[in-house]
């Protein structure tokens, strides 16, 4: 049978540190009389067992995440001295709070914001309490201060929500998230801010018709924020998207010898927002008038709709034209032609084109064609009456359901430049009248020094901004020299459906046709939906 090993009784010792068993066991024990502690072996080292704790250090880490802001936390963590007896617990200590435990680490909770702490501690058994710790300073964070939040606006359909960043928490916001309520109550999908500094967000695709507040919130990498109160209600407009044509009226044509007036700008829009219930002006340009020999030739007046956040450019009235002997051609929607000799007016970027330049070239006396909404005016040449330019054809069912436009073959122009007149200083023939351009533009005058021919311009057609045509007689010659006024503008609104205005003022037409519904006004007026 096997003899077991007999374990000896646990020894305790006396004397010096060199007086130490020289092959101690776990638990033997020494009182240690240079040191003047009662020794205990731990199986490695001789441990004081009847000395208060050491001093310790301590290291202080920022918890942070998910700390509320308005309170911060720090994490002390003990490391005990070499010398003295072994910790029974710790105190850590901030300000003039203490928080005791057995264990290490500890963490402290003080009410505050985020920012530069400092902190200290000690260690303590049966025997006493060690020296204290050093002291040391910590930056602590938190998640971050929830926005204050501002006025919410409508930009159409859409919710424009403003806010105030508040603190960050002590690190970088890395999100903020606008989260709308849905009659206050249901939250619908959130969306992000563009930026971490942004400070207002416009919602897009809310339901119209319902009314929404926003509550803001942000993150940082502690995590997210608690939300902002909610804002104040708005509610979605109900909005129709819309086709637009908006033509201003139509330039004159000079007198005498002038040039063919200049066609009223034209503007197109595909979806263009109107609201319900919002009430909506409708202006129609008139067309300049006639041109008395010498007198100056006007420009068109502009056609506009204005209204609740709709933003639409206003068509510019088409620039008169220039005459013989010291009047220039005007700018405008597009320009009027010039004179003999002269050059034409500009045209508007995105609504016209400029006007025709006028010529010479011994008894021939050609002035420069009305710029049109799709081309410009022809220039004067030797032997050739300028036309004017050419209107646009994009609008020709337009034209079909509205008893409008210029219908040249089954197609429909707006917007077309007046012809320019031409003098010629003999008895001969001068050519044929320079046309206007598609669109509404008059013809142009011509005639002879004997008076044998001599043919008036023609006006720009009504509701279509055509330019008038110039004159092409010379001053000395009797006989109408008149400079033919530009037509009036128009203003259609087309939408794809049957529905009907709740009111209108003005008169305007109202036509379903190609499963399109259009408002035509001649004049101006006003509509709501």
């Amino acid at each position: 049978m096997a003899v077991g090993r007999l374990k000896k009784d646990k020894v305790t010792t006396s004397g010096n540190t060199a007086a130490r068993p020289s092959n101690p066991e776990i638990g033997d024990t020494h009182y240690d009389g240079t040191l003047g502690f009662l020794m205990i072996y731990d199986g490695t080292v001789w441990v004081p067992s009847s000395a208060p704790a050491s001093q310790p250090t301590i290291v202080v880490t920022d918890v942070g995440t998910n700390i509320a802001y308005g309170t911060v936390q720090g994490s002390v963590a003990f490391t005990e001295g070499a010398t003295g007896g072994k910790a029974a617990g710790f105190t850590a200590t901030q300000s003039a709070q203490t928080v005791t435990q057995s264990s290490t680490p500890i963490v402290l909770t003080i009410t505050g914001n985020p920012g530069s702490y400092s902190f200290g501690g000690s260690a303590f058994n049966a025997f006493g309490t060690s020296p204290a710790s050093n002291s040391v300073s910590q930056t602590l964070t938190s998640l971050p201060q929830a926005p204050t939040i501002n006025t919410t606006t409508l930009s159409a359909a859409d919710a424009v929500v403003n806010w105030t960043l508040n603190s960050n928490g002590g690190k970088a916001l890395s999100a903020i998230t606008i989260t709308p309520y849905l009659n206050g109550t249901t939250a619908q999908a959130p969306v992000n801010a563009a930026t971490t500094s942004s400070t207002s967000h416009t919602v897009t695709g809310l339901t119209q018709g319902s009314s929404y507040t926003f509550k803001v919130k942000t993150t940082n990498a502690n995590g997210v924020s608690l939300e902002s109160s909610a804002s104040n209600s708005v509610t979605i407009p109900i909005t129709y998207q819309m086709e637009t044509l908006v033509v201003a009226g139509g330039g004159a044509g000079g007198s005498p010898m002038g040039g063919g007036g200049g066609a009223g700008g034209l503007v197109y829009t595909n979806s263009a927002s109107f609201e319900q219930g919002v009430s909506y002006t409708v202006t129609v340009g008139a067309g300049a008038g006639d041109t008395t020999e010498y007198s100056t030739a006007s420009s068109g007046s502009p056609s506009n709709i204005t209204g609740g956040s709709l933003s639409l450019t206003q068509a510019v009235g088409g620039g008169g034209a220039g005459r013989w002997n010291g009047q220039g051609a005007s700018s405008g929607g597009s320009g009027g032609g010039g004179a003999p000799n002269t050059g034409g007016g500009a045209g508007t970027a995105g609504q016209g084109n400029a006007g025709g330049s006028g010529g010479q070239s011994g008894s021939q006396f050609p002035a420069g064609g009305g710029g049109g909404a799709g081309a410009v005016g022809a220039n004067g040449g030797s032997g050739d009456a300028a036309d004017g330019g050419n209107g646009l054809s994009t609008y020709s069912s337009w034209g079909a359901a509205t008893s409008s436009g210029e219908n040249v073959g089954g197609t429909y122009y707006y917007a077309g430049g007046g012809g320019g007149g031409y003098y010629l200083d003999t008895g001969g023939t001068p050519p044929t009248a320079a046309p206007g351009g598609y669109g509404g533009g008059g013809y142009g005058g011509r005639g002879n020094d004997n008076q044998s021919i001599i043919i008036v311009g023609s006006a720009g057609t009504a509701n279509t901004g055509g330019g008038g045509g110039g004159s092409g007689v010379y001053p000395g010659v009797s006989g109408n020299r008149v400079g033919k006024g530009g037509g009036s503008g128009i203003v259609i609104i087309r939408y794809n459906g049957t529905i009907t205005a709740a009111s209108t003022s003005g008169s305007p037409s109202r036509v379903v046709s190609g499963g399109y519904t259009y408002y035509t006004f001649t004049g101006s007026g006003s509509i709501t939906f």
